[in-house]
């Protein structure tokens, strides 16, 4: 992997059809200064890559003069826009190595997603965009490791659920500053609430008081929180891998079931929308655009010869939540061996993989807890139905599935919570005596749920009450992963506060997992 970079002086530098991606070469040419927008500077929402390769990325910006314009639009006129863009090993851009221009279309919010290959293994490279005479920020991205390369390390952070009314995104300020391959993203990018009501102190219009539901609201609520320059500023320093839980589109949605069981036609209209919104906004390949109300976003990422990334779909395919949903006790039907949170072709996709994928660490990109959630210390168990304890026997399955297809270092790493844990997964959680399989760490929210605190009263009775849990905290901020073919090692960094600008990052603690034994340490 490559050294350290100045990360800061690299963000500083420059100022119902799919959008064509024209992978051309050639010189920068002038076609791209000769159209001019009304509103302000063009790449308001910034720049991003996504889904590393040996060979290349996805490039991502998209032209937003006016970024909370009420209609969604950005500012734009409805009619195409080229958008010139550049790669280059260096920050000056004087070795450029890919030029080519892309269609901005209104039909896809005047996004771009530009597939850049060609490019060498396990390097850095910079990228940049040109449009209506200005040129975007700065990007810096970094190519996957050649399939069969023995890695010494790797890094990358994860981090989940960003509410812009809750305050500020001071974490991804830090994690800019980082030294990682990648980030990942497991969902709840945006929430589809009201955010006139918020902790930033800042007015908006009564476009966001409402519920988010059409197109062009999904647009709008991306735009407010891709203007944070915080988002912008993590976005631009790695390239991301992202995927989404329930807040992109309603929350606790399930398949084809809404939260508040609207018409089956009415939802499937409103997860399209939100679908399109999502690819617009994200550094997603063609192969997640959106057909209509379904999207393919699970897929699999390889790092060298230390580590596949597997990251899957809980919400799309998935039955409704047992019991009514919340937190219950004795809800047998979670239990039911016909219940599925993966849906039949998935599960037996990340199945098979587990035979083909050989690395040293198989990571699962998985959206909310996989581990039991106990949150009564007493006899009786009192569990979420959202996440995999509502789901139980497809848990067993996909953890018994890796270890019969000889899987020695599975972990999982997720979101959602609004918590840190560091914890066991057992083969099976109704057996005391069950065997650890698998290790998991989850993930807090980078701003979900305010300032937050290290310890909490829940978080005492799930420490008591769950056994194989070894860590809980409820601050804000992120996870870092550094591999190595011996040990896997998890920092939590947290920061003090987000209601408030400024806040300081620290590790609050750091686990780890050693080769061929299963189950999480305190390093």
């Amino acid at each position: 992997m490559s050294g350290k970079l100045n990360r800061r002086k690299v963000l500083g530098i420059g100022g119902a059809g799919a959008a064509a991606v024209l992978l051309g070469t050639g010189a920068w040419s002038s076609a791209a200064a000769d159209v001019r927008l009304r509103g302000g500077y063009p790449f308001s929402l910034g720049v991003a890559s996504g889904d590393p390769l040996p060979d290349g990325v996805v490039l991502w910006t998209r032209l937003a003069p006016e970024p909370l314009a009420a209609d969604g639009s950005g500012g734009m006129p409805a009619k195409p826009v080229q958008v010139q863009y550049e790669v280059a090993t260096d920050e000056s851009f004087r070795d450029v190595v890919r030029r080519g221009s892309a269609t901005a279309t209104p039909e896809l919010g005047h996004s771009v997603h530009a597939e850049i290959s060609g490019l060498q293994p396990g390097r850095d490279y910079f990228y940049r965009f040109r449009a209506a005479g200005e040129l975007s920020p700065v990007g810096r991205t970094r190519t996957a490791p050649a399939d069969a390369a023995a890695l010494a390390s790797l890094s990358f952070a994860f981090a989940s659920c960003q509410h812009w009314k809750d305050g500020f995104f001071t974490a991804y300020e830090h994690m800019a500053g980082e030294d990682l391959d990648f980030v990942v993203h497991l969902g709840d990018y945006l929430y589809e609430y009201d955010q006139t009501d918020n902790k930033r102190g800042v007015a908006l219009g009564s476009e966001f008081k409402s519920e988010t539901a059409s197109l062009d609201r999904y647009r709008l609520q991306y735009s407010l929180f891709k203007t944070d320059p915080h988002l912008q500023s993590a976005h631009a320093a790695f390239p991301w891998i992202t995927t989404m839980d329930d807040h992109e589109v309603d929350n606790n949605w399930a398949g084809e079931i809404s939260q508040d069981d609207d018409d089956t036609a009415v939802f499937l209209r409103r997860r399209a929308a939100a679908f399109q919104a999502m690819y617009e906004n994200l550094p997603l390949r063609r192969t997640a655009m959106p057909d209509g109300p379904n999207v393919r976003l699970h897929r699999r990422l390889k790092f060298g010869d230390l580590a596949d990334l597997t990251m899957i779909d809980t919400r799309q395919y998935r039955d409704d939540q047992p019991c009514g949903d919340g937190s219950k006790y004795d809800c047998a039907e979670r239990l039911d061996p016909r219940r599925t949170i993966l849906g039949e072709q998935q599960r037996e996709w990340l199945l098979d993989g587990f035979y083909w994928n050989r690395s040293k660490w198989q990571i699962l990109g998985n959206q909310a807890p996989m581990g039991e959630t106990d949150l009564d210390a007493g006899p009786a168990k009192k569990l979420f139905m959202d996440p995999w304890d509502g789901y139980v026997a497809e848990r067993n399955a996909v953890l018994a599935g890796a270890a019969h297809r000889g899987v020695r270092n599975l972990v999982v790493i997720t979101g959602d919570r609004h918590q840190n844990y560091a914890w066991d997964l057992k083969r099976d959680f109704e057996d005391p005596d069950s065997p650890t399989v698998a290790s998991e760490f989850v993930g807090t929210s980078i701003s979900s749920g305010g300032d937050g605190a290290d310890m909490t009263d829940e978080g005492r009775t799930m420490l008591a009450a769950n056994p194989h849990m070894k860590f809980f905290n409820a601050q804000r901020g992120y996870v870092r992963c550094t591999l190595t073919p011996e040990l896997w090692r998890s920092d939590y960094r947290v920061v003090p506060y987000i209601e408030r600008r400024g806040a300081p990052i620290s590790t609050r603690a750091t686990y780890v997992v050693e080769n061929g034994r299963p189950g999480v340490q305190p390093a």
